[in-house]
């Protein structure tokens, strides 16, 4: 079975800042909060404070995967001259999205940079207030005058849009707002980021909002579906039916496989990953083509 990874992420060092302040390597794998929160972020067998491309390459040649999407955001902190850098190096086996704070006020020369020099052709956006923008700055409309900017900058410049709207129940999970923008910008194509993050208990909510995103310039990536369902282990019962839903709501055509690696790798094999969707039953063999390798195709790399 051929595979894209469309979610996965290259680290050169742990310089996240989230709601709990700044995010910093603490030797082993394990990264520090400002708080004090200690916790594993990198698994072993990776480096100690660092993902690099060969890194990833690895996983991916152990398991079959042809491609990857890196993506960023600021739970790791922005990686753009790494990424761009991975991309350069090893074009046959990686895409990537560039990544800014759109309220920094030197924002057009950082875009300048990554889209006009680096070449980004996607670009990503994490509004979570957990670790996005919203996790240190007031709530920002997801289809106000700040981001309906940076939604037109795409157009403009032919990006895709990707972003990671957090969980249910949170400021950041706008979903009404973002149906909005979608449909205001049918000329960019939007990539959403976990399949809306739903939780063990979301089902008739996640069949409810995906119903709104149900448009033609619209797909979703299922990075660390999975892991959202903690406590639940393999073969994960739960990320299966919220797989079920969004093939019926959606179309296996709007998904993509991701595994949100490295971090996800800390609980779960990569192989694993790949097998709770393949072998799940949601998907006949055509289907899950275009789920694991197609769509990722078509969306990131034509």
């Amino acid at each position: 079975m051929k595979i894209i990874d469309a979610h996965a992420h290259v680290v050169q060092c742990i310089a996240g800042f989230t709601s709990r302040g700044e995010l910093r390597a603490a030797g082993g794998g394990n990264a520090v909060y400002a708080d004090g929160t200690t916790f594993k972020m990198l698994p072993d067998g990776m480096g100690e404070t660092q993902a690099t491309p060969e890194d990833l390459l690895k996983v991916m040649d152990d398991n079959g995967v042809e491609k990857a999407v890196l993506l960023q955001g600021q739970f790791f902190g922005f990686q753009n001259e790494y990424t761009a850098q991975a991309v350069k190096k090893y074009p046959e086996r990686f895409a990537g999205a560039g990544s800014y704070d759109p309220f920094c006020v030197n924002a057009v020369a950082v875009k300048n940079r990554l889209f006009k020099e680096l070449g980004f052709k996607a670009v990503k956006f994490e509004l979570s207030n957990g670790s996005g923008l919203m996790a240190y700055h007031p709530p920002v409309d997801v289809n106000g005058e700040i981001m309906r900017g940076e939604y037109s900058f795409a157009r403009e410049n032919n990006l895709t849009v990707v972003l990671d709207i957090g969980r249910p129940r949170n400021c950041c999970w706008q979903t009404d707002a973002l149906a909005k923008a979608v449909s205001d910008f049918p000329q960019v194509k939007f990539v959403i980021c976990h399949l809306l993050a739903p939780q063990s208990g979301d089902g008739e909510l996640l069949k409810r909002e995906l119903s709104k995103f149900a448009l033609p310039n619209v797909w979703f990536d299922l990075a660390a579906l999975a892991a959202n369902q903690k406590p639940e282990t393999y073969p994960y019962p739960t990320a299966v039916k919220h797989l079920q839903t969004a093939k019926e709501v959606l179309g296996a055509d709007r998904l993509m496989f991701g595994s949100d690696m490295p971090s996800t790798l800390c609980r779960e094999s990569y192989d694993r990953l790949v097998s709770y969707i393949a072998e799940s039953g949601v998907f006949d063999k055509n289907q899950l083509e275009e789920v694991m390798y197609w769509t990722a195709e078509r969306v990131y790399f034509k």
